[in-house]
C-alpha cells in the first residue's frame, strides 16, 4: 500500500515508473511463455479432434472385420402368400423353385355331446390314458368331475401337447376339443379308460370321440423332388434356413449376401475416413501465409499420419487386386467414395473372394490357384491402430503436448514469482530512496529560507 505514495518526495521514483519497469519485464519474460502456451493449447485442442477421428476410423474398421458383415444374408420369395424365409448367417447362398402341394394339419379330435359345461363326466372314480402322439399321460377323475373340470385336468397334465377347449354346438349340446400342439401324421389322439382303475368314464369320452380333423404332414417340391414334413415351418431342409409354409402354390426362394449391410458398412468407414483425413489436410497443410498455414505444419507425426492413411489405401490387397476392383474409389485429393454398383457385380460374380480380399482367407485366382491372405480391411486395421492403440503414437503425442503446457505453465508461474519478488523489493528501496530525496528537499528548503532571511536583514 505505501508504494501508492512513491514520487511524493522526489517526482522520480514514480509507481508509473514502477509499472513501466514491471511491463517491460512482463512483455520479455512472461509474455511469450503466454504465447507459447496459447499455441500449445490450440495444438492440443485440435489433436483431440483428430483423435476423435482417428477412433472413428479404428472403429468402423473393426466391425468391417469382425464376423457377420460379410455372413449377413437376405431371403426373399416371389409369392409370400405361398410361403414365407428368413437365413441365418452363413446360410449357403442359392436360389430354389418351392412348390406347396399340401399343409401339414394338426390332429383334431371332438367328444361326444354333454348338456351342459358342468355335466359330470363319470359314474365314480377312476383314470383315464391321454394318448397324444408318442406320449401318454394318465389323468384321474371322480363322480363329481365335470366336463370344465375335465379340460382344465387335461390343459394342465398334458398341456404342452394338447389343447382342450369346450365348444357349444347346439343347445344341450357342448362337446370337449382336443387340439394337438404339433401338426402331422404321428400326433394322433386317444382316450382310453384304464382298467381295473375304475372304468367310470362317460362313453362320450371313449367310444363317443371322433375326429374333427386328421393330422397330416406337408408336402411340396423343392426344385421338383417331392418332400415332406410333420410341420408347416420347415427348418432342417436347408442348413440355417426356415421355410414356412402357408398355402397351396409356387414360389420361388432366393437366399444372398445382405448386399446392403455391406454396402452400409463400407460407406461408414468411408465416412470416416474422409472426415480423418480432411482435418489432416487441413492442419497439416503448408504456407507462407501464417492465417493459412495448418495448426501440425510442422509435426512429423501429423504429416505421416497422413500419408499412412493415403498409402493404406492404394497398398490393400496384397498382389490379389486393389480396392478400386470393388468399388472403392479414391479421388486425386485421397478421399473415397463406394460404386455399389461395382460393389455388387462382384459379389455376384464371387462372393467368397469379395469376402476374403476385405477380411482376409482363401482367395482363389482367375487360373483356379489359391492365396491365403490377411485381408484389406484387416490390413488398414493394423496400420491405423498403429496411431490409435493404447500407448501408441497418438497416445505418445498427447502426452507430449500435455507435458509441454504443464512445463510452460510451471514456468511462467516461477518467472511470475521472480518478477513479485523483483517488484516488492524494488517498491521499498523506491520507497526508502523517496524518503531521502523528501528529507534532502526539507533541508534544502530551510537553508533556502535562512539564506533569503539574511538576505532580506541585510
Amino acid at each position: 500500500m505505501g508504494i501508492s505514495s512513491l514520487g511524493a518526495g522526489g517526482g522520480v521514483l514514480t509507481q508509473d515508473l514502477l509499472d513501466q519497469l514491471k511491463e517491460a519485464d512482463q512483455a520479455q519474460y512472461i509474455n511469450p511463455l503466454d504465447t507459447r502456451k496459447a499455441t500449445e493449447t490450440k495444438k492440443q485442442d485440435a489433436f483431440n479432434v483428430i483423435n476423435a477421428y482417428m477412433d472413428n476410423v479404428d472403429a468402423s474398421l473393426k466391425t468391417l472385420t469382425q464376423y457377420g458383415v460379410f455372413e449377413s444374408r437376405t431371403a426373399s420369395s416371389s409369392n409370400e402368400d405361398v410361403a414365407t424365409v428368413s437365413a441365418a448367417d452363413s446360410s449357403d447362398v442359392q436360389d430354389f423353385s418351392l412348390e406347396v402341394l399340401w399343409l401339414a394339419k394338426k390332429e383334431i379330435v371332438q367328444s361326444g355331446t354333454f348338456a351342459t359345461k358342468t355335466s359330470t363326466v363319470a359314474t365314480g372314480s377312476g383314470k383315464f390314458d391321454l394318448q397324444v402322439g408318442g406320449e401318454t399321460f394318465r389323468i384321474d377323475y371322480n363322480a363329481a368331475t365335470t366336463l370344465e373340470d375335465l379340460k382344465n385336468s387335461i390343459n394342465k397334465e398334458a398341456g404342452d401337447s394338447v389343447s382342450a377347449t369346450i365348444v357349444q354346438i347346439a343347445d344341450n349340446d357342448f362337446r370337449l376339443f382336443l387340439s394337438a400342439k404339433e401338426s402331422g401324421l404321428n400326433q394322433d389322439i386317444t382316450i382310453t379308460d384304464v382298467a381295473g382303475e375304475g372304468e367310470a368314464l362317460n362313453a362320450a369320452l371313449t367310444t363317443g370321440v371322433t375326429n374333427v380333423q386328421e393330422g397330416i404332414d406337408a408336402s411340396f417340391k423343392y426344385n421338383s423332388q417331392t418332400i415332406t414334413r410333420s410341420s408347416n415351418d420347415v427348418k432342417d431342409l436347408l442348413s440355417g434356413v426356415t421355410i414356412t409354409l402357408k398355402e397351396v402354390g409356387v414360389a420361388n426362394i432366393s437366399v444372398g449376401q445382405n448386399k446392403d449391410n455391406i454396402a452400409s458398412k463400407i460407406e461408414n468407414f468411408i465416412s470416416k475416413y474422409n472426415s480423418a483425413l480432411y482435418q489432416l489436410t487441413t492442419d497439416t497443410k503448408s504456407s507462407e501465409n501464417a492465417e493459412e498455414r495448418g495448426i501440425f505444419s510442422n509435426e512429423s507425426i501429423m504429416k505421416t499420419m497422413k500419408a499412412d492413411l493415403l498409402n493404406m489405401i492404394n497398398n490393400a490387397g496384397e498382389s490379389v487386386g486393389r480396392a478400386q476392383d470393388y468399388g472403392i474409389k479414391i479421388a486425386e485429393d485421397g478421399s473415397l467414395s463406394l460404386d455399389k454398383t461395382k460393389l455388387n457385380e462382384m459379389l455376384d460374380e464371387n462372393a467368397d473372394n469379395v469376402k476374403a480380399f476385405f477380411t482376409g482367407g482363401t482367395f482363389v485366382k482367375s487360373d483356379g490357384s489359391e492365396a491365403e491372405i490377411e485381408g484389406a480391411f484387416t490390413q488398414m486395421l493394423e496400420k491405423v491402430q498403429e496411431y490409435t492403440k493404447y500407448n501408441a503414437n497418438l497416445d505418445q503425442y498427447k502426452t507430449l503436448l500435455e507435458d509441454k503446457i504443464e512445463s510452460l505453465t510451471e514456468q511462467r508461474t516461477k518467472a511470475l514469482e521472480r518478477l513479485t519478488t523483483k517488484y516488492e523489493i524494488m517498491a521499498k528501496q523506491f520507497a526508502a530512496y523517496d524518503a531521502v530525496i523528501t528529507q534532502l528537499n526539507s533541508v534544502s528548503s530551510m537553508f533556502t529560507d535562512l539564506v533569503n532571511a539574511q538576505s532580506a536583514d541585510n
